[in-house]
């Protein structure tokens, strides 16, 4: 089990938060599994290659392996001045 979390505009645009998922694989089979399990919406939202993956609160590439007990963070590109 994972936990996913999605962050600022993300979370607004799938109304979620947070949610657990069975899962183990890399970062681009998650994006794929999120888009077949939640719909067309959640894959062209998690697809766009500004966004930003987390594991474990280290930057992580699509070819990152998630484990059971990882946590998953989606976020936006930010900014700061």
């Amino acid at each position: 089990m994972i936990t996913v979390l999605f962050f600022a505009r993300l979370r607004e645009a799938l109304d979620c938060r947070e949610l657990r998922l069975d899962y183990a694989g890399d970062v681009a089979g998650l994006r794929g599994e999120l888009a077949r399990q939640k719909g067309e919406v959640w894959g062209e939202i998690l697809g766009d290659d500004n966004i930003i993956c987390a594991i474990n609160q280290a930057v992580a590439t699509d070819s990152a392996v998630v484990k059971a007990g990882d946590e998953v963070a989606f976020f936006p590109p930010v900014t700061g001045g």
